[in-house]
């Protein structure tokens, strides 16, 4: 059974065990800010998200176990759209942990938050997240730069699921 709980509600040792995914280097590498997350302004961030309607973050359960973090971010109920992320727990190394979080984030926007539209970023190196978005059919909207880099920006309606 999966179960999603939010930042918001998670306790310290869920807090720190988020921390030391989003600072491992095969996490951190796929980020725009590479730099490590202090677990001051971790807590900090997590304690923002209170007061913020536009962003949820979620740690993913399935079960007993911690298999990863999907985001929901520039939540927009008038335009009917967001842009999500994801990351499976990397410690865990469970195949097929991607898909099952892609699944768990286009639900979510769709049959939760009723949005018709759901938008990703990824830089184009990162060949696996964007073979994985192109099996969930998001078509790519258009190309830019950021750190220096090359980012796709794709996205995905609900009637195209």
């Amino acid at each position: 059974m999966i179960s999603l709980i939010n930042f918001t509600e998670l306790n310290d040792e869920q807090k720190d065990m988020v921390l030391s995914w989003r600072n491992h280097k095969e996490i951190r590498k796929w980020m725009y800010n590479t730099v490590e997350i202090t677990k001051e302004n971790h807590y900090s961030f997590i304690n923002s998200l209170n007061e913020r309607s536009d962003r949820v973050y979620f740690l993913v359960k399935h079960g007993s176990s911690n298999i990863g973090i999907v985001d929901f971010t520039s939540i927009n109920y008038q335009k009917k759209e967001c842009e999500f992320g994801l990351y499976a727990n990397p410690f865990g190394k469970i195949s097929g942990m991607g898909r099952v979080l892609e699944k768990i984030c286009i639900d979510y926007v769709f049959d939760t938050l009723k949005l018709l539209t759901l938008k990703c970023e990824v830089f184009s190196d990162n060949s696996r997240a964007i073979h994985l978005y192109r099996k969930f059919n998001f078509q790519q909207t258009e190309l830019k730069i950021v750190n220096n880099k090359e980012v796709i920006c794709m996205e995905l309606k609900n009637e195209n699921r």
